[in-house]
């Protein structure tokens, strides 16, 4: 099958200028790219013819043999047409300012600072009020002498002479090329020829950086404040990268927290269990009086609404939950050890009545051995 035109498959004119051709090519290739064209063969062949007629047109030597002799300049050992093998080669220098490639004639940007993380350890309180706290975080920082440039005072790093200040290096073989990282400049471009005494080149120096930071309230164990550009300054006046600082909530001695909400035993005894009455219950902004109605049994749990955590991430506050645990009276005298004998003896047959939960658990066990017996 003979093979079109190259002018005709990028459909352009035969004294279109070098521009011209690089920019009928990106638009096709973004049109029939296999990446876009997701396996359609006629359109990864219309790719490929798309990419050789370029190579060809592209390249000054081998436009002009193609304008003298056509398709035959480069059949049978001519000049090496492209034979439309692959993907690579000027695709990506192209392409690179947009998929982020290492284009032709792209200088590699400085690396940016490491993140850092800082723990911070709060109580509940001043996980659930918030509060502003000074820290100090080693790290690295902008060298002063240099502002960060990494070169003595009175000088400044020199174009590389390598790359020509690309931060990169191409090597090409026939229709292909390689490119590197610069080896003289490690990438960056630029060549410092005095390094600053201070940093020693690197544009940077160690230090303990103090710090604000504010908490705010409703914070929990895990959660991390973000503060941009705190982190570790980066090489040759590169930009800073971010400290996060992650909260630790320290166990409380009487709350337990769970997201929103708080947690609590409050130990009651007997006489108010079975009676009812009035009990105070702590909260975090001071005692409340709960009401405990008669016959309440220990682990019941009662609900204070709006006594929790107010959400750090919205306007809803949780709730206290209190559980009523039934203490048994210890250190009993002799007199207080007979009143509670004469009170088990008043129950009298009625005990089934006033101890209901007792009696049934009993009756089961009785049933159960029974059942084993027949």
């Amino acid at each position: 099958m003979s093979k079109r035109d190259y002018y005709e498959v990028l459909g352009v004119s035969k004294d279109a200028s070098e521009r011209d051709v690089k920019k009928a090519y990106k638009r096709l290739a973004m049109k029939y790219h296999p990446d876009r064209t997701k396996g359609d063969k006629s359109k990864e062949e219309q790719f490929k013819e798309v990419k050789e007629a370029y190579e060809i047109l592209n390249d000054d030597q081998k436009r002009a043999a193609y304008d003298q002799y056509g398709h035959a300049a480069f059949e049978q050992g001519g000049h090496g047409g492209g034979g439309g093998g692959g993907f690579g080669g000027d695709f990506g220098d192209i392409f690179g300012d947009i998929f982020g490639g290492g284009g032709r004639g792209r200088q590699s940007r400085a690396q940016r600072g490491s993140d850092l993380r800082y723990n911070v350890e709060l109580t509940l309180e001043e996980a659930v009020k918030g509060k502003t706290l000074e820290i100090k975080v080693p790290t690295y920082v902008s060298c002063d002498p240099c502002d960060g440039s990494g070169a003595k005072q009175g000088t400044s790093a020199r174009t590389c002479s390598t790359c020509h200040g690309h931060g990169q290096v191409q090597m090409r073989q026939g229709l292909f090329a390689v490119q590197q990282t610069c080896p003289t400049c490690s990438g960056k471009g630029k060549v410092i020829t005095s390094p600053c005494p201070s940093c020693r080149g690197q544009g940077r120096v160690e230090k303990n950086k103090t710090l604000s930071v504010k908490i705010p309230p409703g914070v929990d164990t895990g959660d991390r404040i973000r503060l941009s550009g705190e982190g570790e300054a980066g090489e040759h006046g590169a930009p800073a990268g971010d400290l996060y600082v992650q909260a630790n909530v320290k166990d409380h001695k009487i709350f337990v927290r769970d997201e929103n909400h708080l947690y609590c035993e409050v130990p009651i005894s007997f006489t108010t269990a079975a009676l009812g009455g009035d009990i105070e219950v702590p909260t975090l902004g001071g005692k409340v009086k709960l009401k405990v109605p008669k016959e309440t049994q220990t682990g019941k749990m009662f609900r204070l609404r709006g006594k929790g955590v107010k959400s750090v991430r919205s306007h809803s506050t949780g709730d206290l939950m209190c559980k009523v645990v039934l203490e048994t009276p210890v250190n009993l005298s002799g007199d207080q050890a007979d009143l509670l004998r004469q009170f088990e003896e008043k129950m009298g047959k009625s005990r089934a009545k006033h101890r209901p939960k007792e009696t049934g658990f009993f009756e089961g066990v009785k049933n159960f051995f029974d059942d084993l017996k027949s």
